[in-house]
């Protein structure tokens, strides 16, 4: 079976194919990536299983002394430095990086920004309210997931939608079609420049910020080299905002379509809480996360995976898992239990899950109470998805606001 996950109609709609194969192929063989022969598990339990099993790795470079495919010298020197980030290496690396940052990333340092994520909130509804259509992406999902991660690492205001543009351009680039990197190769540079400069910026004028506080960090004596503060500024500044953006945007069409749970949620504001949950499960902002590969030959469903191979994990699958969840399908805003991955699981569970459940919860609170009269200014099908295969995202959602 041949499958090209970034197909504009597998965009628009994945779920079919993910249900037809966790039913008739759950581990499906999709043929030789830039890494190697690939594998695509649709199924929760194997999913779940996956991430918890010592015997995949998220670094690819432990297999060869060589280095992996991102190590090749025509890869732009910020590819390159990602493979320092804390996502894509295994521990006493990954629990070092980590270690830096979590303090910031906690359930109750985040519920301290509170006030400034609802004011930011209204100030961008402030600011859309004098059009007649809205477009929810680039008047309100984006800017304030960027703007509340930009202000917590110190990133200045001129540079905040120059990074965004170019990290969308990187989620949306098919890395087993190297062809893709060439017309990105520029933007890659001048990224690899922005973050060197945000270091040095610190280095010379500390702040009271993410920057600072990483440029001077210690753990047993070892500061972050180059590459490793390059690697997590970008991790930090990419994932600070991008499954936020799509949680509010695929959040807010989804309960325009689903208009009984919005009255719903509406009328039962406490259900909020919930509501996120399930909008997480339901639209899936991340739709696959970073692969894992296995370090010895292992069988997932009889079926043999050579040491070497490439997993991917479709986490927007195993969250309409038939046999997990009643009525996957269905938006449901009281489901419980509700034992989605949308934040992945394990060790490598998503640092910022507690920023992004708040701004989620605070930005649908906002959104509903200010405009009872919400509606979508496009039919449906005109809407138009973004071309990763990783993330899950609109490119615009025009609305209604009165």
């Amino acid at each position: 079976m041949t499958i090209d996950l970034s197909a504009p109609e597998l965009r628009a709609n994945p779920y079919p194919l993910f249900r037809r194969l966790r039913r008739e192929d759950p581990v499906t063989y999709l043929g030789k990536s830039y890494s190697g022969p690939a594998w695509l598990l649709t199924r929760y339990d194997d999913i779940v299983a996956t991430l918890k099993d010592h015997r995949f790795s998220s670094d690819r470079r432990v297999l060869s002394e060589g280095g992996g495919p991102m190590d090749a010298w025509w890869m732009p020197k910020l590819f390159r430095a990602f493979q320092d980030s804390m996502v894509l290496v295994d521990d006493p690396d990954h629990w070092r990086l980590r270690n830096l940052v979590h303090k910031a990333f906690t359930p109750q340092m985040i519920r301290r920004l509170e006030p400034r994520i609802e004011a930011i909130s209204h100030e961008l509804l402030d600011a859309a309210a004098t059009k007649e259509t809205v477009d929810l992406i680039a008047d309100f999902a984006l800017p304030l997931p960027l703007t509340v991660i930009s202000e917590m690492m110190g990133v200045p205001e001129e540079d905040r939608l120059k990074f965004h543009q170019w990290s969308a351009n990187f989620l949306d680039l098919a890395f087993d079609k190297p062809l893709e990197l060439l017309p990105q190769l520029p933007s890659m540079v001048r990224m690899n420049r922005f973050f060197k400069r945000l270091v040095r910026l610190r280095q010379n004028h500390p702040a009271d910020d993410l920057i600072t506080a990483l440029v001077q960090a210690e753990e047993a004596g070892d500061r972050l080299n180059e590459d490793e503060l390059v690697a997590m500024l970008f991790l930090l500044l990419l994932a600070g905002h991008e499954t936020t953006v799509n949680l509010i945007g695929n959040g807010t069409l989804a309960l325009l379509e689903n208009s009984d749970q919005m009255a719903k949620l509406r009328a039962q504001p406490e259900l909020m809480d919930s509501a996120v949950e399930e909008l997480l499960r339901f639209t899936n902002p991340v739709e696959s996360i970073a692969p894992r590969y296995a370090l010895e030959d292992v069988v997932i469903r009889d079926q043999p995976i050579s040491r070497g191979e490439t997993i991917l994990l479709a986490i927007a699958s195993a969250n309409r898992d038939e046999t997990v969840f009643d009525h996957p399908e269905e938006l449901d805003i009281e489901r419980h239990p509700n034992k989605h991955v949308a934040f992945g699981l394990g060790m490598h569970y998503c640092l910022g899950a507690p920023l992004a459940r708040l701004e989620g919860q605070i930005a649908f609170r906002v959104l509903l109470e200010r405009y009872p009269a919400l509606s979508l200014a496009v039919a449906p099908d005109q809407l138009e998805w973004r071309k990763s295969a990783a993330v899950r995202g609109l490119r615009a959602l025009p609305i209604r606001l009165q």
